[in-house]
């Protein structure tokens, strides 16, 4: 009876443990995500404010009289209408560039079988470990020589192609059944028609990863349109912004207005893929 009644008053003993556990390691994801939104919630907060309250001490964390005409002054001051949109037409052609390319090269290495299969795979994917500024100059020279300079055809073409993106998406075709494709075949589709109808349609956490990464990076984008665009009207967003902190580098409250402005499309573009993202991160080949 002694160990039965232990048996049977254990679990009942440990469950309010683990509930107490559970309440601790909840309440310290919170603390400390709220400690990595804290430098967010400041710049949005000092984006209402005059330029003599940005860096007042002790900080105003809520702004006394919210300046919102700080929004409204900041398209008038720079053209950022043309650099939005300049940005905007980078990150969506590139994006689906490489939505394109790395879907399609991740199909040949994942289903189909060609001699030197393998090594040209570990030899592209090991680009991933060389630095671009390694090979930062003899492109430029390339693309110079080619008559690209100063064009937004030089950044499309150098980042239409990307060895991570066939990376994530072999990791994800790999998972899938080899009998769906051996059913496609004896059906009588061609590997394009398998590519288009059956592999992209069953990919899409992995397409809604690779589209989070390749927008976030060419949107953020600095040294690369510094490099080739100099003309002002082809400047993208993180252009503009650095343009105008050297032309009013005292002007605090626009500066933070401006920044606010260029993260809101890509907070838009998670929020709106987070959940096919979670799923893509632990099928691809990227978790642990």
């Amino acid at each position: 009876m002694t160990v039965a009644n232990a048996k049977a008053v254990t679990p009942a003993s440990v469950k309010p443990k683990r509930i107490v556990v559970k309440v601790i390691v909840y309440l310290a994801l919170i603390f400390f995500a709220g400690l990595l939104l804290v430098p967010f919630y400041w710049m949005i907060s000092s984006s209402l404010k005059i330029d003599r309250d940005v860096f007042s001490v002790p900080i105003q964390w809520f702004p006394r009289n919210p300046v919102w005409s700080n929004y409204a002054d900041i398209w008038t001051r720079i053209p950022l209408l043309t650099f939005v949109m300049n940005s905007i037409r980078l990150t969506l052609i590139v994006t689906a560039m490489q939505l394109l390319t790395s879907s399609f090269a991740a199909y040949a290495f994942s289903k189909l079988d060609f001699i030197g299969k393998n090594i040209l795979f570990l030899a592209y994917v090991g680009t991933i470990a060389v630095p671009w500024h390694v090979f930062m100059v003899p492109q430029f020279i390339m693309l110079r020589a080619m008559g690209l300079f100063n064009t937004h055809m030089a950044i499309i073409i150098l980042q239409a192609f990307t060895a991570l993106g066939v990376f994530l998406m072999k990791q994800f075709y790999d998972t899938i059944p080899n009998e769906l494709n051996e059913a496609a075949r004896i059906d009588g589709l061609s590997e394009y028609g398998i590519w288009r109808r059956i592999m992209l349609p069953l990919s899409k956490p992995a397409l809604a990863t690779l589209t989070i990464f390749t927008f976030v990076f060419v949107w953020n984008d600095f040294l690369g349109p510094r490099l080739y665009l100099t003309t002002p009207n082809l400047h993208t967003i993180q252009l503009g912004i650095r343009n105008f902190m050297g032309m009013h580098s005292s002007e605090f409250g626009l500066i933070m207005a401006v920044a606010v402005i260029s993260l809101v499309p890509v907070l838009i573009v998670f929020l709106a893929l987070q959940k096919f993202f979670v799923q893509g991160v632990a099928t691809s080949g990227l978790k642990g």
